[in-house]
């Protein structure tokens, strides 16, 4: 069968795809993989694919439906519910092929793709099918456990100010040219990330910047995407929930790195600030014809290198940068705290190397504001009031030590930690909290499935030892809007208010209901409400 592109209808989900799509015959699929074959009723080996999906509601004519084991149930047991919508082919293992037999009614059909792992195919499988997007477009994958999303927003501006029409993929959202679009994940799952990077291409984008999380690596979510860079933050504890140790975290950022890895970046660009950086540049080194680009703000050398700051009253940073190409650049870096200096200057060698001029990307930088990053919330108060999406031990450490360089005054925090994630951190949360700050709340963050109270119990297993030895309060408020309004009722005149751990979220996830919860609104009504002298009624008239 001669192969047409075949106009798409767009799909009512969440998840962005191209309008037209190449189909691509499930022979060729298979051929691919190396998956078995099989025809369930009236189709042939020539039946044609044009997308593909791990949803069965979200399936459209023509999909190629995922059907995966997961957590709870296996994913073929929906496969009727796909067939039924459009898709074409299923995508599974032998048990979901045996699932298949009991799911399926006599009438149905299909063509079966069996591979013994098709998570491990199902990235190169969703790239063929959208006709490999990333390798016509400039893709920058950043990862790292903190700054990822700062920095992506700094290589953004920079390419921007270049004349790129430019991509982003992120936690706090996804944007075609600054303009946001629907997301999710971090680092989508490898159909939608495909169709993500597909609809960029369509739509005229030439440059793609997104956050690669650890477990986008590890579960093959980018299998299938052609990095020409690939840059390293730093390395603190997080997620051992999901990777159990440091060294398996590690070694799961290293698959954009390693020169045996299918997902390696041509280019690597590495914070060298911390060991795990260092440790990344040896494993990048490994590969003699990959040339390694190192940053560095402290007295490690590299490539880039940052001197020390000059900060101005509104938090703002100034730094002599040397450039590898010889000569200085002086960085104006507008969110406060050195780690951010690393950001920047990281971000200023990733789009360096991606071809923007160095001035171009320091010029751009300078006026770049994150979501939920250090986010003043300023209502004329005469006090700071900061939300932070601080929520590992290594980041709310910098957060609180950069305000104290700042302030004047006391420092409160309001702290929590979330559900059904690393639980080894969450005292080590209380702990730094405790030993850094004048009052310490303990709050809800996102408990999900988890008890809210169980979870706060622990994080003042860590706080509370620590208040013990000195003179910081510690209370525990589990209504986190309760909280915030506490933590600003005790705030005088040169005091900082810091609520960290949700950051630019817009919901509360408890009991498995996400609920509508954005700290800077409830920050910003807390201090409008301080505003508003109550009238004394002994006195009207």
């Amino acid at each position: 069968m001669a192969s047409t592109r075949r106009k798409r209808t767009k799909s009512p989900a969440v998840a962005l795809r191209p309008t037209t799509v190449a189909p691509t015959p499930v022979s060729v699929l298979s051929t691919a993989t190396g998956a078995r074959l099989d025809l369930i009723g009236s189709v042939a080996a020539d039946t044609e694919v044009t997308g593909v999906t791990l949803r069965a509601q979200d399936v459209l004519p023509g999909d190629l439906f995922a059907a995966l084991q997961g957590g709870r149930a296996h994913g073929a047991q929906f496969a009727d519910q796909a067939i039924a919508a459009g898709a074409t082919a299923i995508l599974t293992d032998p048990a979901g092929r045996a699932e298949l037999t009991r799911v399926l009614g006599p009438d149905a059909a299909c063509a079966v793709l069996v591979h013994p792992e098709p998570r491990t195919v199902l990235g190169p499988v969703s790239a063929r099918i959208y006709g490999y997007p990333s390798q016509r477009l400039k893709l920058i994958g950043i990862t790292g456990t903190s700054g990822k999303t700062t920095t992506a927003y700094m290589v953004e501006a920079a390419l921007l100010a270049a004349g790129h029409s430019v991509g982003l993929i992120g936690t706090v959202q996804t944007r075609i040219d600054g303009v946001a679009q629907p997301s999710s994940l971090t680092t989508p799952e490898a159909p939608t990330l495909q169709a993500l990077l597909a609809t960029m291409l369509e739509r005229g984008v030439d440059a793609v910047v997104m956050e690669v999380s650890s477990h986008a690596l590890a579960l093959g979510r980018v299998d299938g995407a052609h990095f020409a860079i690939g840059a390293f933050t730093n390395l603190s504890q997080d997620h051992l929930d999901f990777h159990h140790s440091m060294r398996a975290y590690f070694d799961a950022k290293a698959r954009l790195f390693a020169p045996s890895s299918s997902t390696r970046a041509v280019r690597p660009v590495i914070c060298v600030d911390d060991e795990w950086g260092r440790r990344m540049v040896e494993i990048a080194r490994a590969d003699p014809q990959t040339t390694t680009v190192t940053v560095s703000t402290g007295p490690v050398p590299a490539q880039w290198h940052a001197g020390p700051s000059t900060v101005d009253a509104d938090g703002k940073q100034h730094v002599t940068v040397t450039v590898p190409a010889g000569g200085d650049q002086d960085l104006t870096v507008p969110l406060p705290g050195r780690y951010n200096v690393a950001n920047a200057l990281t971000a200023v060698a990733i789009a360096t190397g991606a071809g923007v001029p160095t001035s171009t990307a320091v010029e751009a930088i300078a006026s770049v504001s994150v979501p939920g990053r250090l986010e003043r919330i300023d209502r004329g108060q005469g006090f700071l009031v900061v939300v932070d999406y601080a929520h590992k031990p290594a980041a709310l450490e910098a957060v609180i030590a950069t305000l104290r360089e700042q302030s004047r005054g006391r420092i409160a925090v309001v702290v929590g930690a979330g559900g059904d994630r690393d639980t080894g951190k969450r005292p080590m949360m209380g702990e730094i909290a405790a030993r850094a700050a004048e009052l310490v709340i303990v709050a809800d963050d996102n408990p999900r499935s988890e008890d809210p109270a169980m979870i706060r119990a622990e994080v003042l297993d860590g706080a509370r030892p620590v208040a013990d030895e000195g003179t910081t309060e510690v209370r525990e408020i589990g209504n986190r809007a309760d909280a915030i309004r506490a933590a600003i009722a005790w705030a005088e005149p040169t005091d900082v208010v810091l609520i960290a751990g949700k950051g630019h979220e817009t919901g509360q996830e408890i009991g498995g209901v996400k609920h509508p919860f954005d700290d800077r609104l409830v920050a910003a009504e807390a201090l409008d409400a301080l505003s508003v002298t109550p009238t004394n009624p002994a006195e009207d008239g």
